[in-house]
């Protein structure tokens, strides 16, 4: 008897595990430059679960990576890019919108290091985000002196780089100049190459691709999220 219970808790305590689910939420993007996956960051809830809302809808299905700028980023998610007579070659994309904004969610430990994904924006003084458009860091390596003087810019407010972020932006990259400004709410963990393939594309004096870049967006599976989980953040030894 006292076996048995022993085997009933422990089925018990198994399928509680299978049953919570993961820690963090993961999307697909699909191009013909190749796909990446992204984390959506717990710490930007009304963000992310916007972004999970639109998801769900295919919203993003069959919009474009409109605008895109090398060693700097590349954005998407504009409605009016999927509208044959609005996205017509040449003409200028961005100003599509779902009808609202998500209030800034800014956090001193999300910042614009190569790879995040990041909230498009108007300029309006709450810097409140587009309810749709987003944009991924493709970046580049900033100096010590660069990031000084740009400590110094007007724009940045006064907004100093902790130690351990200049590190990531001097090792790694991204675009500083945008921290606090705009909102961060996830990052690429797999399939930054997409990204920089892209970046790289011929474009018009608007920055729009010369060839069309659409996407497909996916949520992932709990199953595959856990799996990413477990391999993102192995269990200490």
């Amino acid at each position: 008897m006292k076996k048995l219970f022993t085997l009933t808790l422990i089925l018990l305590s198994v399928s509680f595990a299978f049953a919570k689910g993961p820690k963090n939420q993961y999307v697909r993007i699909k191009t013909s430059y190749g796909e990446c996956i992204i984390r959506l960051y717990n710490e930007t809830p009304k963000h992310r679960d916007n972004f999970i809302k639109l998801t769900k809808k295919g919203f993003y299905n069959g919009t474009l990576f409109h605008r895109v700028i090398q060693n700097f980023m590349i954005q998407g998610g504009d409605p009016d890019s999927k509208d044959p007579k609005k996205a017509s070659p040449g003409t200028e994309l961005g100003n599509g919108d779902v009808g609202y904004t998500v209030p800034a969610e800014f956090r001193d430990s999300l910042f614009h290091k190569r790879g995040v994904l990041a909230a498009a924006r108007d300029d309006n003084p709450q810097k409140a985000s587009s309810g749709c458009q987003f944009y991924i860091v493709e970046g580049k390596r900033f100096t010590d002196g660069k990031l000084d003087t740009l400590e110094k810019a007007k724009r940045m407010n006064g907004h100093k780089f902790p130690a351990w972020q200049r590190e990531w932006y001097e090792s790694t990259g991204g675009t500083p100049q945008l921290d606090q400004a705009y909102t961060v709410y996830g990052e690429v963990v797999f399939g930054l190459d997409m990204v920089d393939r892209i970046a790289a594309v011929k474009k018009d004096e608007r920055d729009r691709p010369l060839t069309d870049v659409p996407m497909t967006v996916e949520l992932l599976s709990k199953r595959e999220c856990r799996r990413l989980d477990k391999i993102l953040n192995p269990p200490a030894p």
